[in-house]
């Protein structure tokens, strides 16, 4: 009995001090996402802006520039992964990585060939665990991305697919050259919705993206709205411009979705972080209970066996 009481005493002790990591936990996801959610707000004017002149661009220019120009029979495609550095964060990486599968078991459906790019550890380690090539991996910024993070995968996925352009028999030997580049991260939308999506970044077609309907519908609501075009003059030509800005829009979507993953994994670690915290306080309840269950049930076991030694001793008192 006092081996299982001194044995319950010590998970409870082992419980609090995990529910004081737990709590940690969740205050750090909880000023994370106030700074992730301050980011992502910072960063849509600027993307929103780059569409505008982009969409004005092509619409002004001629559209056989590599990146809006669509590939014959297109070949290897590339699909690059966002998913955390760190764990912790409930289901975020599974159902990151569920959509990905999805994507390819779709693009294999069409006879194309995927290869992977992943940012975090978790995905790199889910695919080096079952043996599944990729191409190339970025770590350590999953929670805190910087543009500069965007620059170099937004790089690293244009000049593969470059490389991929006119370049059939390079592909067939598996050269670095792709035809499509998708992204799978996850949207934030509230803390208590993220959402995982798939999108095709190229070949792209330049238009107002989805991200920013909310935001027109919100301006129109509080301003005369107006169906006149913005009328940009470009210096240099436009199809120069589209040579420089292009690969900047792509670096811009890569780093818009960077920010949305890291709102969505600080709000999936506070939720998962609250609830474990949640449990362990629950459990340490009940291991209480059963503590000062075992405690009890040992004091009236003394009590019964003093009563009944003085019991014995007056009985051999009154023989005598």
């Amino acid at each position: 009995m006092a081996a299982s009481l001194r044995q319950l005493r010590r998970r409870i002790r082992s419980t609090r001090s995990t529910k004081k990591i737990f709590s940690a936990q969740e205050l750090i996801a909880g000023a994370r996402i106030v700074r992730a959610q301050n980011r992502v707000e910072a960063s849509k004017p600027y993307a929103r802006e780059i569409t505008k002149v982009l969409s004005a661009l092509a619409s002004s220019a001629s559209l056989d520039h590599p990146l809006l120009t669509e590939r014959d029979k297109p070949g290897r495609v590339a699909v690059l992964v966002i998913t955390s550095d760190r764990g912790f964060a409930g289901s975020y990486n599974v159902n990151v990585l569920r959509r990905t599968e999805e994507l390819l078991a779709l693009l294999r459906s069409e006879g194309k060939d995927p290869v992977l790019y992943v940012v975090g550890r978790k995905g790199e380690t889910y695919y080096r665990f079952r043996d599944r090539p990729m191409v190339d991996t970025w770590t350590g910024f999953s929670e805190q991305p910087g543009y500069s993070d965007a620059q170099a995968v937004g790089s690293t996925l244009i000049d593969a697919f470059t490389a991929g352009e006119d370049d059939d028999a390079g592909n067939a030997d598996g050269v670095d050259g792709v035809d499509e580049l998708h992204i799978v991260y996850t949207e934030f939308r509230s803390l208590l919705s993220q959402v995982p999506v798939a999108k095709r970044m190229a070949p792209l077609e330049v238009e107002e993206v989805e991200e920013f309907e909310h935001e027109r519908e919100d301006a129109t609501a509080g301003s005369r709205s107006t169906d006149v075009p913005t009328s940009y003059e470009f210096e240099p030509s436009a199809e120069a411009l589209l040579d420089a800005l292009l690969p900047k829009y792509i670096s811009t979507r890569i780093y818009a979705a960077m920010l949305e993953s890291a709102a969505s994994e600080s709000a999936s670690r506070r939720r998962a972080m609250k609830s474990a915290s949640d449990n362990a306080e629950e459990l340490a309840k009940n291991l209480s209970r059963q503590a000062n269950a075992a405690r009890q049930a040992g004091i009236t076991q003394e009590i019964s066996e003093i009563v009944g030694g003085a019991d014995a001793l007056v009985s051999s008192g009154s023989d005598i």
